[in-house]
């Protein structure tokens, strides 16, 4: 817990604290955040990740992970691989490491990952006499065996997919969550008979990527296609699910479905005889979403006085705080607030009681608010007397009393309002940032102004290159993000924004992460 120092704090409304007790109750804190989200948005997010989310290592680019985020991780595990399981994918486990020949098998594939990938050069003091890699992703470890394994058409499709970590190392502007040199993710590599089954997996799996940041972590992402140049390496083409964060105005690829086509099957063998006893090459697809979800989470929710977790991630949904008077019942209160955890838990409700005495309740009202629990729970004297407790949300900080007899129902209805909430408000911040534009100078004006950015575009991989070109700054230079599914009209004779070709799509520009 981080040490109170610091600051003054200001005595709750509901009275100071402490009873009778003889003991010093801490009083000052120095939780409050030293930045402001909307003054430092960089500062800002490392404070509040630092608070008991990440701890920074002694390795740069790379972080723990505290339970209270592994918390939110394990949550969306559970959901994504149940849902995956019922599309008869299996889970397995390959090796951390790649043998060069292997990985370099693929050109493409390796040219996009060669500067990120980090290698095993000794043993002890001794140089290996070839190095080995470290997985930067798995299609090159995983092919070699699918070509093993597969033989004929009864052994497709063939669905496996690991939960295992990767490590990306070279870059700049580490980030906890958005750009770590390890990371924790899943990685699905699917195979099949036929490019119809590969396409329509793909769009399987890009919906419950949607389902895990709006259903889950209620944040708003577009689905659609990556340009040529911002595809997969190697693979035929990419699906994306896009987040927008409105105080940088950066997108975020939140997470990618891929189709590989016969690429690597082509590069590792992987063929099968078909029905008729010809020989066919399987059509592949991978797809992966990673620890970079609570990042996007974060800094969508996130607000001044620290965290706001969605109910559903939230290892912790309701937390109850007594709010002791002067010569109160300080135990029949903090039994009132043991009753009432037990009564949530026992309906499924993640709850915890704070009975700490050391500390006021306006210093835990401040920890459990930085820590984005999205329901707290005060019971004071008074509360006691009417048999009824004192309900705040974390999203608009809104009180209520509640009667005690219908508290379970009554916290299952506000949780389920604070899940809605949370994605109707991150919705409208992120379509306050849309801008529709039809030509360069408007796409500088919107650029400029942070914003996300809806162009008619010619599609021309040239073109996406030079717009990169000319936008490149301190701050990064713009590039597509996706071109949606969910396509507006296109009025014929509609020209391209950047090159004034004729336009074949809308597409999102932005900066990214």
């Amino acid at each position: 817990m981080a040490g109170p120092s610091g600051k003054k704090e200001k005595v709750d409304k509901a009275g100071p604290s402490g009873g009778k007790k003889k003991k010093d109750v801490k009083k000052e804190t120095g939780l409050g955040l030293s930045v402001k989200k909307d003054e430092n948005f960089g500062e800002w997010y490392s404070e509040v990740c630092k608070h008991e989310m990440i701890e920074y290592y002694d390795i740069s680019g790379c972080y723990i992970l505290r339970p209270w985020s592994m918390a939110i991780w394990e949550i969306m595990q559970t959901f994504f691989d149940a849902e995956i399981k019922k599309m008869k994918v299996k889970n397995c486990y390959f090796p951390l490491f790649v043998s060069p020949g292997v990985l370099e098998k693929e050109k493409d594939h390796i040219e996009g990952f060669a500067p990120e990938v980090a290698w095993v050069t000794k043993s002890g003091k001794s140089d290996l006499e070839v190095p080995i890699a470290i997985r930067p992703t798995s299609e090159t470890v995983m092919y070699p065996y699918y070509s093993k394994w597969i033989r004929g058409h009864r052994d497709l499709p063939l669905k496996l997919n690991q939960w295992c970590n990767v490590v990306r190392w070279e870059f700049s502007n580490p980030t906890p969550f958005i750009r770590s040199r390890e990371f924790l993710w899943q990685e699905g590599h699917t195979a099949f008979a036929t490019k119809e089954e590969a396409d329509k997996e793909v769009l399987e799996i890009l919906e419950l990527y949607r389902r895990i940041y709006e259903e889950y972590l209620a944040v708003p992402v577009v689905k659609g296609m990556k340009s040529e140049n911002e595809k997969f390496a190697g693979g035929l083409y990419t699906t994306s699910v896009e987040a927008f964060i409105p105080n940088t105005g950066r997108g975020v690829q939140g997470a990618t479905s891929h189709c590989l086509g016969q690429n690597f099957a082509k590069m590792f063998e992987i063929n099968f005889e078909n029905e008729k006893g010809e020989t066919e090459m399987v059509w592949q697809n991978s797809w992966a979403y990673s620890t970079r979800t609570i990042g996007v989470m974060i800094m969508t929710h996130g607000d001044d006085k620290g965290l706001i977790l969605p109910p559903k991630v939230a290892s912790v949904q309701v937390v109850v705080i007594p709010v002791p008077y002067k010569d109160a019942n300080t135990q029949g209160i903090f039994d009132a607030c043991t009753a009432t955890v037990a009564a949530l838990s026992e309906a499924g409700i993640r709850a915890e009681e704070d009975l700490r005495d050391n500390y006021s309740p306006g210093w835990k009202y401040s920890n459990w608010e930085m820590k984005g629990v999205p329901l707290r729970i005060e019971i004071g004297p008074r509360d006691l007397e009417n048999n009824q407790v004192r309900t705040v949300r974390r999203d608009n900080g809104v009180k209520e009393d509640i009667p005690r007899g219908s508290l379970v129902e009554h916290v299952k209805e506000l949780l389920e309002k604070i899940q809605a909430n949370m994605y109707e408000v991150a919705k409208q911040k992120r379509e306050a940032c849309v801008e529709e534009i039809k030509t360069w100078d408007e796409f500088i004006v919107a650029l400029n102004k942070k914003k996300l950015i809806l162009a008619p575009w010619c599609d021309e991989e040239e073109v996406e290159r030079d717009v990169k070109a000319r936008t490149k700054g301190e701050t990064g230079a713009a590039k597509t993000l996706c071109s949606p599914f969910e396509q507006p009209e296109l009025p014929e004779g509609t020209l391209c924004f950047a090159s004034g070709k004729p336009a074949k799509k809308w597409t999102y520009w932005g900066r990214s992460y």
